[in-house]
């Protein structure tokens, strides 16, 4: 019989309990913010740095004529198609071959290495700056982009070869745009 008793006690205590109101709890510690004041000043500094850098870069060839993309990087035609007008676009399917230098000239990666490439625009993860200077490009031209890091491999290099926040020199050429047949709308 007591134990009878006991059970709905015990439920009626563990309600009790569980729906009592808990108290707030406040952080231990509080952030000045200065740590991201810090980061933003880094960053400004090393925009401003890779920026000097890619136009001491443009000063230096005035035999070419340079662009500024509206996305924050430069590029120019080594070889131009005025004829055409289709650019790559969503959906489409980008056959391009590329090298990598750094901001010097140096060459990083050669179009050997990096092979013929398969581009699905806008559906496939590639370095951002690619992604935004191939939509530009006519079928048969070449290009010349000098990318600042972010548009790059960022902060972390490709592990590899491109080192933390390296800005880029790349040379695509578009061989080929085609409409992707396999898409389903």
């Amino acid at each position: 019989m007591k134990k009878t008793f006991l059970l709905p006690l015990a439920f009626i205590a563990i309600l009790i309990t569980a729906c009592s109101k808990q108290q707030a709890r406040y952080p231990v510690s509080h952030s000045s913010g200065t740590f991201m004041q810090e980061s933003i000043e880094r960053n400004k500094a090393l925009i401003a740095n890779e920026e000097s850098a890619i136009d001491s870069i443009i000063k230096k060839s005035p035999e070419h004529k340079y662009h500024a993309a509206d996305k924050g990087y430069w590029y120019r035609y080594d070889i131009e198609n005025t004829t055409d007008t289709i650019t790559p676009k969503r959906g489409d399917i980008a056959y391009y071959t590329y090298d990598i230098k750094d901001i010097k000239g140096n060459v990083i990666y050669t179009e050997q290495e990096l092979k013929p490439q398969v581009y699905y625009v806008d559906k496939e993860d590639i370095m951002a700056g690619l992604r935004y200077g191939i939509k530009l490009m006519n079928k048969g031209e070449k290009v010349t982009f000098l990318f600042p890091s972010n548009l790059g491999y960022g902060y972390r290099g490709d592990l590899n070869k491109i080192g933390t926040n390296q800005p880029l020199m790349c040379t695509v050429t578009l061989n080929d745009i085609k409409p992707d047949d396999t898409k389903k709308n």
